[in-house]
Order: structure tokens, then sequence, then C-alpha cells
């Protein structure tokens, strides 16, 4: 029976951990939140991949808290700490630097060291292997060391762990076969790479890729809002082309931890080896600007129909980063909301998924009070749970940023992004 330890048990490390322990390995968990810890031994998941049910599952073999020392037995090490940006969008690497300190303390010889977190080019190698040699122990020769990136897309069925292939970097050949053979256990295929920094790149590629087709479209979204041509429209006609395009929807911008974070990751490495990646940038640039049009879109159907945005009531329909999850980071709602009531809206919110904004002061409303009470329902995540055809009839205004009320027909009371 294989010992496995996960550090952060946030959205990536607690499905991992789950998914060890359901193939019967002992998971030993580790997080610096003394709130997580509390919830997992109470049987509750903050995460939306991890039902309580899968906890309770699990829990003779998963075994959590806030001390590193318990890692020492373990057979395995998956690293799985936040890497955020900075105020000035630069990488944040705190949280990394602070768990590698930790675990370098209780390292021992022939463990396997995996880190998962998403993160630029060499930081396996130049950042966090001289953290671990600390230790005593060298790299490659006395423990083995690797990057395997998480690429499970939150709230997703058809694509899971299992089903996804995990990519894995080794520092060394041998490194690499460890790697496998522990990934072996959850996922039906490896593909392995030659080494950290290029698995480091492939998955900013994955993200990036995403983040220059979507500021793409939303270019184009801002272009057409001028030329009085329907957006979807065009986007519905190029995706008939069987072949060499692929399908991008418009929307007020990105969410999540990864599209907003990890191409400023990739341009400000790429900028060390004196190399601008003007195309990453401008992506970010143009994906950023998105809430602001957005805005303007709805201060515009209200001017139209002679009110002004000061005061008056708008209801933001779902303010996750996504539809069908209740994960609210880098969401372009929040940015929204504070724009609007910059300029003097009254702005409340329904979302299933999310029942408070602590940090706004707002709790979701029903939809029926929502829509009932606003001047404009503006639809910025499209909640599969919610019907949208009936916000559509029933509300005075709306401003669809998300396409979901097209087969509606052209409601006179209905704003298209």
């Amino acid at each position: 029976m294989r010992k496995i330890g996960v550090i952060g048990l946030g959205y990536v490390g607690l499905p991992l951990a789950v998914s060890f322990a359901r193939e019967g390995c002992e998971v030993v968990g580790v997080d610096i939140d003394a709130r997580k810890i509390e919830a997992i031994e109470d049987g509750q998941s903050y995460v939306e991949d991890v039902s309580a049910a899968d906890l309770a599952a699990v829990s003779e073999r998963l075994h959590v808290g806030t001390r590193y020392a318990p890692l020492a037995d373990v057979e395995a090490v998956l690293i799985c700490v936040p890497t955020p940006l900075t105020r000035n969008r630069e990488p944040d690497l705190g949280p990394l630097v602070e768990a590698g300190r930790a675990l370098a303390g209780v390292l021992r010889a022939g463990q396997l060291v995996v880190l998962e977190s998403t993160t630029y080019p060499g930081t396996t190698r130049e950042r966090l292997m001289p953290l671990l040699e600390e230790s005593g122990l060298s790299a490659g020769r006395d423990f083995h060391l690797a990057f395997s990136p998480e690429r499970v897309d939150p709230g997703r069925t058809d694509f899971t762990m299992r089903t996804t292939p995990k990519l894995v970097g080794g520092l060394t050949p041998a490194c690499a076969s460890r790697a496998r053979e522990l990934y072996e256990t959850v996922s039906d295929e490896i593909v392995e790479m030659s080494s950290p920094e290029a698995a480091e790149l492939a998955k900013l590629l994955e993200n990036v890729f995403r983040s220059v087709n979507i500021a793409l479209v939303n270019e184009l979204a801002m272009l057409t809002d001028r030329m009085g041509i329907d957006v979807w429209e065009v986007v519905d006609a190029a995706a008939t082309k069987p072949y060499g395009f692929m399908r991008f929807e418009p929307g007020p911008g990105m969410g999540g931890h990864c599209l907003p974070v990890d191409p400023f990751y990739l341009a400000w490495r790429a900028r060390e080896f004196d190399m601008p990646t003007e195309f990453v940038e401008l992506a970010g640039k143009i994906n950023q600007q998105m809430p602001y049009h957005c805005v303007a879109k709805a201060q515009r159907a209200l001017n139209e129909r002679g009110l002004a945005v000061k005061g008056a009531r708008i209801a933001i329909i779902g303010v996750s980063y996504k539809p069908g999850v209740g994960d609210v980071r880098e969401s372009p709602a929040l940015k929204i909301i504070d724009l609007l009531r910059e300029l003097g809206a009254e702005v409340g919110y329904h979302d299933p998924h999310v029942p408070e904004l602590p940090e706004l002061g707002l709790s979701s409303v029903e939809l029926e009070q929502a829509i009932g009470d606003a001047d404009l329902a503006l639809i910025v995540t499209a909640h599969p749970s919610v019907d949208h055809a009936e916000i559509a009839r029933r509300a005075r205004l709306v401003v669809d940023l998300r396409g979901v009320t097209r087969s509606t027909g052209a409601a006179a009371n209905v704003v298209k992004l």
C-alpha cells in the first residue's frame, strides 16, 4: 500500500488527495489553513468536485493536519500550493517557497517530490530544488524531483483526473520514471516529457492558447458593437467550417486561477530572456478591458431607455467565473459589480452556486426577486440551472453577455454583447 503526501488542500490538492485515497493509498494532507483541516475532519467539502460522500468514502485513508512532520513517512509528496500574482502582475512564489522550506525540514532519502502548481519554466529546477536541497540531500541522487501540472477543469465530468492525460517532466530519467509509476495509480495515460521546464511550459501553452483566442473574439465583439454587426452570428457562421477553425465565444472576461494568471507568468519569464511575448501580453490587456466594455454596454442600454446608471437597480445573474461552479476567483463579475457601484448603481445578484460575497457585503437573492426589482438584469455567468429564457421574458431590460438568450429571438428588451 502506498503512502502519499499532498501539500495544499485547495481546488487542486483535495481532489488529488481523494483520488489517491480512492485507489487504496494512505494519504497525508497538509494545509496551513486550519479551517480547511477542520472542514475535512468534519466530512465537509469546500471544493465542488469533491462531495461529502467522496470524503466519507476515504475518511479512513485520508489524514489531514497543519504539520509537515508526518510527511517524513510518505513515499511521495505532491505540492499543490497557490501560485498567484502580486499587485504588479508578477509571479508570487511565496506559498511555494514556504512549502519548500518546510518540506526540506522533514525530507528523507528515496522520496519523490512533485510540483503540481502552475508556474513559469524553470521554477522546479531553479526555485524548488535549492529549497529542498537545504535538507542536505541532493535532487536526482538522494531524492527524486519532477513537475506534473494539474489539468482538470473544475465542474467538468466528461474529462476527469482519470481520463485526462497526465504530463510528467522529471529532473532525471529516473525521476520521471518514479513520477510516471506514481501517477499511473490515478491516470490512464501518462505523457513523459524531457524535463520539468518542458512540462511547465506545456501547461502555460494550454492556457495561453485559450487566453489569446478568447482575447481575439473579445476584441472582435468590441469591434462588431461599433459596426452594428451581431458577433454571435459571426461566430456561429465561422464555426460551420469543418476544419481550420476552433470555436471560442466572447464574454465579460476571464476568471479562475489559471487563465487570468498564467499568461503573466510566461510574459514575466520571457522578459528575463529579453524576449517580449507581445501576443500573450496583448491578450491579457484585452481580456482585462472586457468588464469595462460590458459596463459601458449596460450603461448605454439604460440610457437608450431614458434611465441613468446612477440609482438604477441592476441584478447580476451569475457571479462565479464559469458555469456550474461556485468559484469566484478572478471572476469578471466582481470587477463589473465594483464598476457599477462606482457609477452609483444599486447592485444585487442571483447565483445558485454562490450564496454570499462577503467582501462585497452581498448575498444571493432568489431569481424572481432579483429580476422583479431590477431596472436591468445583466447576465454575466450562464449557469445551466438558471432559466435565461424566463429572464428574457420577465425582466424589464436584459443585457446578455453570454449569448444565452439568442433562442428567444429578437426581443425588444434584450441587448446582446
